[in-house]
């Protein structure tokens, strides 16, 4: 007779679409930074956008069937997801082979060759983009101008610059506007310039409780407490902190990339340590660096930390209290004397 009582192995509340409703809730919430872009620089975003994904769908399933030996979970978005967010880390004009190469490179190298999704130390989008930037790096600072209108299909390369290397240009004179900056009215690359879009996406993650909300907080908090003292020190040579939050890669990092709950730490204590850790690295690169953007290298550079991170921050285990200080009986005198 089966018993019935017998107690397996946790995790006890399982659902087996939890992983695909994750992934597709944040490729969902991409959708209006993605709107964005379109507006600005014009339909060829989307082309861009669809052969990053196909590209990235496409190895994984071809590395999953023919060297892995297993069958595809291509199905679960998160080959999408990756697609999506290297596209946003890039310039809209970038030429279609070389993001195609960005993401075989995300899916291939920086995913599957560690076991697939759950066993990838870094985040497989930004891997890509470093990736890049190395390989390509005239055709990735190639920022185009805001296109005349959504059905625009040619970009102008070269004719702009982004609001962080206008600030390591030529200093705080030619800067755009917060409202610029909020909207995305500037260049730079597709999925980062509008502030506004992205946080539309990231309150949406955190009313469906995808993402926690002390990554992106803290992360963006400690980079404009950094960047704040140095605009304190000297404010002709360094800028606001307002302007570093909503420049660059930072609210796209801090929402959707550092946020990755495969390559951050698992406890509460551990995410802030690596989301402050982030925001100061993101900040000594923007002011101190020879490349203008840092967020990037920093969520990299920490998700190398994160199995550190996991290992002496720890939780205590249920029931473990700590002990009590129990008061000491008076010491008698020596010799005996009272």
């Amino acid at each position: 007779m089966q018993n019935n009582l017998t107690v397996s192995l946790s995790p006890h509340v399982q659902d087996r679409d939890s992983v695909s409703n994750v992934m597709w809730t944040v490729n969902l919430a991409l959708l209006p930074a993605l709107l964005v872009s379109v507006l600005n620089f014009g339909i060829r975003v989307l082309a861009v956008n669809a052969a990053a994904v196909l590209a990235a769908v496409l190895t994984e399933y071809l590395v999953s069937r023919f060297m892995l030996k297993r069958e595809p979970r291509i199905s679960d978005g998160s080959a999408v997801l990756t697609g999506l967010l290297l596209a946003f880390n890039v310039p809209a004009g970038i030429p279609f082979w070389q993001v195609i190469t960005g993401a075989v490179f995300a899916i291939g190298v920086a995913k599957m060759a560690f076991g697939g999704l759950g066993h990838n130390p870094f985040n497989p989008a930004l891997a890509g983009r470093a990736f890049m930037l190395v390989s390509f790096p005239a055709d990735m600072s190639r920022w185009p101008a805001v296109a005349s209108g959504v059905l625009s299909w040619n970009v102008d390369a070269a004719s702009s610059a982004t609001p962080l290397a206008r600030l390591a240009e030529s200093g705080t004179a030619d800067l755009p506007g917060y409202l610029d900056l909020f909207l995305g009215r500037m260049s730079g690359s597709m999925g980062e310039i509008s502030a506004l879009a992205i946080l539309v996406g990231g309150i949406y993650l955190l009313w469906k409780k995808v993402i926690s909300p002390e990554i992106p907080l803290l992360f963006l908090g400690t980079l404009a407490l950094f960047t704040g003292i140095f605009w304190l020190i000297d404010p002709s040579m360094y800028a606001d902190p307002l302007f570093h939050l909503l420049s660059g890669g930072a609210m796209l990092g801090a929402w959707f990339m550092a946020t990755d709950m495969v390559t951050s730490p698992m406890t509460f204590k551990g995410r802030a340590v690596y989301a402050v850790s982030i925001g100061l690295l993101t900040g000594i690169i923007r002011l101190f660096g020879s490349y203008p953007e840092g967020v990037s290298y920093a969520i990299l550079i920490m998700n190398a930390f994160t199995p550190i991170i996991d290992k002496y921050i720890v939780p205590r285990r249920f029931g473990i209290n700590k002990p009590a200080v129990l008061p000491q009986a008076p010491r008698e005198p020596a010799g005996g004397e009272k």
